[in-house]
């Protein structure tokens, strides 16, 4: 009875080996992920022991744990890079098998120019690591599209990128998200531009400045507000007006599709000063103002923010002016009396003379008593007697 229950056995033994993978150093097997731990992981693949992958065999990338890598129950594929039967020890790489796969298929997204999507496995100096079955790197100037100061929150980000560039010998992987970002942004500035219009007023969020303007997202693609469009009032420098991040109503001015230009206006949409003026000046108002420019003809005097009237040379003094500069100068501050004012023609005749009072006037001299002035008039009529009697006889001779 025992030997044949040692027979049975030993058949039982020989029928389980027959069902044994018979594996050699270089071989890629397929197997299941039975445990995992810290720095290792357990895969039954077939053989008759189970075969361990060292964490440095996980991935081309550096791990914390080994579940970053895999999970139990996970099918995987894998090399053996060393057989110990006596020892029963089987050394496995998954990421020799990665890696061979990658670079076919890198090769391939360089030359298509696709998109996908990787895990930020580490933030390293320079930029980011990502495992793509070898060790991937994004500069850290083809990560975004904007300057990045502190890449700390980006490990665990899922990233779309490009591949930029291959180097097998050198095991160099060169990705960018930045690529991307640039395509689709030129894509959808494209269609944004398009369904824009001269004349459309939007709203939109102030990006940056500029010594000439500001630039302004309108929904996904910037436009500039020159400075000379920012203020119905004269702005010397764009912070003046407006900050970063500050929201804005904007006019649309001009659109320049071939070179994708936008022109913005922000007083566009704002009430001009003639028409603020309304209602808040009438002919005879006296009222102050600010000498902005000087002509020939005259000057132009501010009484309003945007809003000038002309004082004629004739108007700005009860005297004789030559020139309205030896009166006036630029800045100067005046009294002015409104003479006449049209809001729809934007015209207001002013007047400087007229809020001061005029000289008095000299009286021409009428001193002589009436005895003189009768003296000059017989002294007259005598001088015409006496050149008559002179003249006389001699003008009877030629009658």
């Amino acid at each position: 009875m025992t030997e044949e229950m040692n027979v049975n056995a030993s058949q039982e033994v020989q029928d389980q080996m027959g069902d044994v993978k018979a594996v050699s150093n270089g071989d890629i097997v397929t197997g299941k992920v039975v445990k995992v731990e810290d720095n290792q992981v357990l895969v039954e693949f077939g053989y008759k022991y189970d075969g361990i992958i060292p964490i440095r065999e996980l991935s081309s990338v550096h791990l914390e744990k080994a579940s970053d890598a895999v999970q139990e129950g996970q099918e995987v594929t894998v090399k053996v890079i060393s057989l110990d039967d006596e020892q029963e020890k089987c050394i496995l790489s998954k990421r020799a098998v990665d890696s061979e796969k990658a670079w076919d298929v890198l090769q391939q997204r360089l030359e298509s120019g696709e998109v996908f999507e990787a895990v930020v496995a580490d933030v390293v100096k320079g930029g980011l690591v990502v495992d793509v079955g070898v060790r991937g790197f994004i500069p850290a100037s083809m990560v975004e599209r904007h300057f990045v100061e502190d890449f700390s929150d980006y490990k665990g980000r899922t990233l779309r990128l490009k591949v930029k560039e291959l180097d097998r010998e050198a095991n160099k992987v060169i990705l960018s998200q930045k690529d991307v970002l640039d395509e689709e942004f030129e894509a959808k500035k494209k269609e944004i531009i398009s369904g824009l219009e001269v004349g459309q007023e939007l709203e939109g969020t102030v990006q940056r400045l500029t010594p000439f303007g500001a630039f302004v997202d309108v929904g996904g693609v910037d436009g500039l507000v020159h400075i000379s469009e920012m203020s119905w009032t004269h702005v010397d420098q764009p912070s003046d007006v407006v900050k970063e991040g500050d929201q804005v109503k904007v006019k649309v001015l001009k659109l320049d599709p071939a070179n994708e230009r936008i022109s913005l206006s922000m007083k566009a949409v704002l009430p001009g000063p003639w028409e603020q003026a309304e209602g808040k000046f009438d002919s005879g108002d006296v009222v102050e103002g600010t000498v902005k420019r000087i002509v020939d003809f005259g000057a132009f005097v501010e009484i309003a923010p945007g809003v000038e009237g002309l004082v004629h040379i004739s108007q700005i003094a009860h005297r004789h002016v030559t020139t309205p500069f030896e009166v006036l100068k630029v800045g100067q501050t005046v009294n002015v009396k409104i003479l006449d004012i049209n809001l729809d023609e934007k015209r207001i005749s002013l007047s400087i003379k007229a809020t001061e009072e005029a000289p008095a006037k000299e009286e021409p001299e009428n001193n002589a008593s009436e005895k003189e002035i009768q003296e000059k008039v017989s002294n007259s009529q005598g001088l015409s007697l006496t050149l008559g009697e002179r003249f006389g006889d001699k003008l009877s001779k030629f009658k």
